[in-house]
């Protein structure tokens, strides 16, 4: 059975188990989203019973479980004050509180918590388990509480995290969740991305809260907690570690890998130690074909019972920097050279700010990127669910992913910035969260932890730490202004550009931004008067040559030594208006075909070298 077809059965199966009870929860009738500036064809989709109903945990996947996406109470207060005694309205999860589709749309600010409650019933089937309660992102911190008891604290807008609640349930099936969540947006130190509280030009709307899925897992006291999964093509073997916790260091792990349905390998080994199982002639992961394995994984006590069974996926590639024919470096992949060229993917949403309106939403984005004829997206300061690096990973479309930046910002001229102990600690602190949550993606070939300064500090040391921890993957040390001779690329923007780095003996050559060409749409805009663009075509006849004029000055950069670009950008975003499509995704700017056609001369290979 096939992953997505997987989680749809699960979804419509949990449906049945999303009730509300008693007066902390909210009555579902009535709730509308609010009237924002713009929305998506996909805000028609989203309703109360049908909120991204799908597995938000593709490589992990377990059948039984429970979405808690849906209405819950809200309130917003007063930083200072403790939990509200009467709630103020209702709040779509997973839909941040900024946002048209939460139907709230209010600034919750650096001064006030956000306040969250929903009632749930553990289903009968699940006595005797251990019932995790998982988030896939709230930003920034949340304090969770479960039948007024405190859970824990945690501290990041983009890392899933998940707690046990077992021992705080009530011996009555109904149960209570209570959250308060604060962040203090650009006020505060840590990772945010674009987010501001006076948005402008490229700096965006504020979000708060929950933003991505909520869900229950039941499982036993001996369960799979995670898995690292690390392809070796020119060894033809895969390597698995089944991390798992207290009370399996007894048990047996077991691994099937399947080949569209059949049977491509099986081997066994113990939980926490690195298992490898070979696959001969693998077929290879790339953006032309992007094959995936699937995989199995069983945890076996000392008696032979199955304790723990997930499923999921993997892809065999290869990504490195090494030199062509002329002795120039390229980035290759699973040993061949291949540019990179990708728009820049800032993953915002008119109707749902941080959060897709649908996972059909999701997919289209990439579904687009690829109809251009882009092979890779430069995933912008931003972390997405996993269901959109799934649908990379299943399309075939390569990602470079950001660090959310955070704290101050340094000239192009300034040394590192000093950060405080606190501040530096929860950069890493979140860095390693999302590296290691993302890590077995295959679509994920480059980690970008700093752009244009923001928030750079002690660079040699943060990119040394991440190809450390991650040798599998390149590492841009810093894109754009504040190269610091570390990493596997040295990148530079340039607007409208191209232009390239001069070619180096270690490092390859990329154009981490350039174009910025902006159409004001107006019927599909956020804002009625023009937008802004690093340049503003008047048609969209203008806006094709001048693209095309981009691209006939970077084909001999490309030739030269250029091993990638990134074009600005997939979509407008709020007051930004040079998207390759409208912020609300309905109109493509350009003809698609023709602008495929321009894009796919650049992996052609240069026949007058």
């Amino acid at each position: 059975m096939k992953l997505e077809i997987r989680s749809i059965h699960i979804s419509i199966i949990t449906v049945g188990l999303l009730i509300f009870y008693s007066s902390c929860a909210p009555v579902q009738h009535g709730w509308k989203a609010a009237k924002g500036p713009l929305m998506t064809q996909w805000a028609k989709d989203v309703s109360p019973q049908n909120v991204h109903p799908e597995y938000p945990r593709p490589q992990m996947v377990r059948e039984d479980w429970m979405n808690l996406n849906g209405l819950w109470q809200y309130a917003i207060r007063p930083g200072n004050l403790p939990k509200p005694k009467k709630f103020t309205g209702q709040i779509l999860v997973p839909f941040p509180a900024e946002s048209a589709l939460s139907g709230v749309m209010k600034e919750v600010g650096k001064n006030n918590r956000l306040w969250y409650r929903r009632a749930f019933e553990i289903p009968p089937g699940w006595k005797d388990k251990r019932i995790l309660l998982h988030f896939g992102a709230v930003d920034w911190e949340a304090a969770v509480w479960v039948n007024d008891k405190l859970v824990g604290i945690h501290r990041g807008g983009y890392d899933p995290f998940s707690f046990d609640i077992t021992d705080l349930l009530n011996p009555s099936r109904t149960q209570e969740i209570v959250l308060s969540v604060w962040d203090p947006a650009d006020a505060g130190f840590q990772p945010r991305g674009k987010q501001v509280a006076k948005p402008n030009s490229i700096w965006y709307t504020s979000v708060t809260g929950i933003w991505q899925t909520v869900w229950l897992e039941p499982v036993n006291r001996a369960h799979i907690e995670s898995l690292n999964i690390v392809p070796d093509i020119d060894k033809e073997s895969v390597y698995l570690t089944a991390n798992c916790s207290k009370g399996a260091e007894s048990s047996s792990i077991e691994i099937e890998i399947g080949d569209s349905g059949s049977s491509a390998a099986k081997t066994s080994g113990r939980p926490g130690e690195k298992i490898t199982i070979h696959i001969k002639q693998p077929k290879l992961w790339s953006p032309d074909s992007p094959f995936l394995y699937d995989l199995k994984v069983t945890l076996i006590d000392d008696e032979g019972v199955a304790q723990d069974s997930v499923n999921g996926y993997f892809g065999m590639r290869k990504i490195a920097v090494a030199k062509d024919a002329n002795g120039v470096n390229r980035l290759c992949l699973n040993n061949e050279p291949a540019f990179l060229f990708g728009p820049l993917d800032q993953g915002w949403w008119p109707d749902g700010l941080y959060a897709a309106p649908t996972d059909e939403a999701l997919r289209y984005d990439i579904e687009v990127t690829k109809k251009l004829g882009f092979n890779m997206a430069r995933k912008h300061v931003k972390v997405e669910p996993q269901r959109w690096y799934y649908w990379c990973d299943k399309l075939g479309l390569l990602v470079w992913q950001d660090m959310p930046n955070g704290d101050k910002h340094i000239g192009q001229k300034d040394p590192d910035l000093v950060r405080s102990r606190d501040s530096a600690v929860q950069f890493e602190l979140e860095l390693a969260n999302i590296i290691d949550s993302l890590r077995n993606h295959p679509c994920i070939v480059m980690w970008v932890p700093f752009n244009e300064g923001w928030g750079q500090y002690d660079t040699a040391h943060i990119a040394g730490w991440i190809k450390k921890h991650d040798p599998t993957r390149l590492v841009n040390n810093a894109s754009g202004w504040v190269d610091r001779n570390e990493g596997d690329v040295c990148d530079i923007h340039s607007y409208p550009g191209p232009a390239a780095p001069p070619n180096e003996p270690n490092r390859a050559a990329v154009l981490g931004e350039f174009g910025g060409l902006g159409l004001h749409v107006r019927e599909h805009s956020w804002q009625k008067t023009k937008g802004w663009g690093y340049r503003m075509p008047k048609t969209r006849e203008q806006l094709s040559a001048a693209y095309g004029n981009l691209l006939q000055r970077l084909q001999p950069m490309k030739n030269k030594g250029l091993a990638a670009a990134v074009y600005t950008q997939t979509t407008d975003v709020e007051t930004e208006v040079n998207g390759l499509m409208s912020y609300d995704r309905a109109v493509i700017k350009m003809d698609a075909e023709k602008t495929a056609a321009l894009n796919h001369r650049l992996y052609e290979t240069d026949k007058t070298k």
